[in-house]
């Protein structure tokens, strides 16, 4: 190889390489860092071990219901907002090739043919001309300033936004569905409740009226049972209605129609009673596990990369054209000629009076990054309260099943002893009324403290952010990086 050439092809090196730093090195505003802020090392009545990650457990199998696990499974994948929310995942995904696209070469291609001739007596021409041609459209703006790379960077960010909000719709969804669960068993436990109970009534009132024949009970003693009789028999009705809404919403939110779910539902399978371990984790876990705070951090991410795209519009820009036009006209009766023009060259871009447009626009998206990571701040917060709030329900409701267990076994017993000392005439009417009403309320109360019991388990487990992924969506799911 000769000296001379070999002295040509290193300065083209030399010439690449400077234009790739140029290209690279000058990337305008500040780059994302992950926010941080302190946080207690525990939460106030949880242990000081971390979860790990808890995206994949399925803590709703804690409930050892098998209907509950196959609406669970089910809707995941047919629920609408979910679905919804997955969908914009793919809108997102093609913003980012938008994003980035105007960095990159444009070339535009066209052609056309023409046959062109006159007719009539004033024509001068006789016979006909055909033109064929082309244009090639050439064009590059040169992204010193990193304008488009921003701009690609801000549209990755938001790409990791939007598998975040389908993680926290997947959350929102399994909250709903397994709370409707359990309140529709809630709601069929007070219906088998309130019908032991108008069994019982009916039982005093059908007694109290052989008393009353025999002349040793009055009308009023009557009147009063039956009362009571009618009482629990107008509660029935409404607790099914509350029952049939908590169906139809749980077909709503998988996608089902009612019909087809209801025979299932109406199967009664006792209320759910979580049979897991609890585990709340430390405060740190929830930057990671919470979908909500992953998508506030991506939006905080994406305002940062948008404060550089607009600080770039503060600086000169550079665009290379260039276009190509051959053609081919040939008449009839005379060769074809052809014709081909071009034209290149740069153009350039210098901001010089906007009006102050440009730098308010830098200021504005400046501001926007600060409220976004207010807005992170404010999803952490949020998230470590919500998980407090679980942990104290936890604890204090369960600590009130086991008196409210007591109470119902007393008040029975002492139901039971009313009814045998008034068959014995040592008694009135109004004590077995009495102990009947005491049965009714303690049993709806434990009732009402399992439901309770049951959904402050679903509290805590959506607080820390568990269960809205499957293993291999993990393992598949593309990671949203910045720049």
């Amino acid at each position: 190889m000769s000296t001379s050439l070999r002295t040509r092809l290193s300065s083209l090196r030399y010439a690449a390489s400077a234009l790739t730093f140029l290209l690279t090195g000058c990337v305008s505003g500040p780059d994302h860092v992950p926010p941080q802020m302190p946080l207690p090392v525990k939460f106030e009545e949880g242990g000081n071990k971390s979860n790990g990650n808890v995206v994949t457990a399925e803590w709703w199998t804690a409930y050892r219901d098998k209907r509950l696990d196959g609406l669970v499974a089910h809707g995941l994948s047919e629920n609408l907002d979910v679905l919804q929310a997955l969908e914009s995942i793919n809108s997102a995904s093609a913003n980012v090739t938008v994003a980035g696209a105007g960095g990159l070469p444009s070339l535009t291609v066209d052609a056309s043919h023409t046959l062109s001739g006159e007719k009539g007596r004033l024509r001068t021409t006789v016979g006909t001309t055909n033109t064929t041609g082309g244009e090639a459209n050439l064009s590059w703006l040169l992204d010193f300033f990193g304008q488009y790379r921003r701009s690609r960077e801000s549209a990755i960010a938001s790409l990791g936004a939007a598998y975040a909000t389908a993680d926290n719709a997947k959350l929102t969804f399994l909250k709903d569905l397994v709370e409707s669960y359990i309140d529709a068993r809630y709601y069929q436990e007070r219906i088998v409740l309130s019908k032991a109970s108008l069994k019982s009534r009916q039982q005093t009132y059908e007694l109290t009226q052989l008393q009353l024949k025999a002349g040793a009970a009055s009308r009023l003693d009557v009147v009063q049972a039956e009362g009571l009789v009618q009482s629990t028999k107008s509660d029935i009705p409404g607790l099914e209605k509350s029952f049939t809404e908590s169906a139809h919403h749980i077909a709503t939110l998988i996608g089902m129609p009612a019909s087809a779910l209801m025979g299932e539902l109406q199967k009664s399978a006792g209320q759910p009673v979580f049979r897991g371990d609890l585990r709340a984790g430390i405060p740190a876990d929830l930057i990671r596990n919470r979908p909500d705070i992953r998508k506030a951090e991506r939006e905080l991410a994406a305002a940062v990369a948008d404060i550089g795209a607009a600080e770039a519009q503060l600086y000169p820009s550079i665009s290379l054209s260039g276009s190509i036009s051959p053609s081919w006209v040939k008449s009839s009766g005379a060769k074809g000629a052809s014709l081909t023009s071009w034209s290149f060259g740069p153009s350039l871009n210098l901001p010089i009076f906007d009006g102050g447009t440009l730098r308010a626009n830098v200021d504005i998206e400046k501001s926007d990054a600060k409220t976004q990571y207010l807005a992170w701040k404010a999803a952490v917060l949020n998230g470590v309260e919500e998980v407090e709030n679980a942990l104290s329900a936890v604890r204090h409701d369960t600590q009130t099943l086991e008196p409210l267990r007591r109470q119902v076994q007393t008040a029975q017993e002492s139901l039971a002893l009313s009814t045998t000392s008034y068959k014995d005439g040592a008694s009135s009417l109004l004590d077995i009324l009495e102990a009947q009403r005491s049965v009714s309320d303690a049993e709806a109360s434990l009732a009402g403290t399992v439901q309770q019991v049951a959904k402050d388990y679903v509290d805590l487990y959506v607080a820390i952010g568990a269960g809205y992924l499957e293993p291999q969506q993990v393992a598949t799911k593309p990671a949203a990086k910045s720049g």
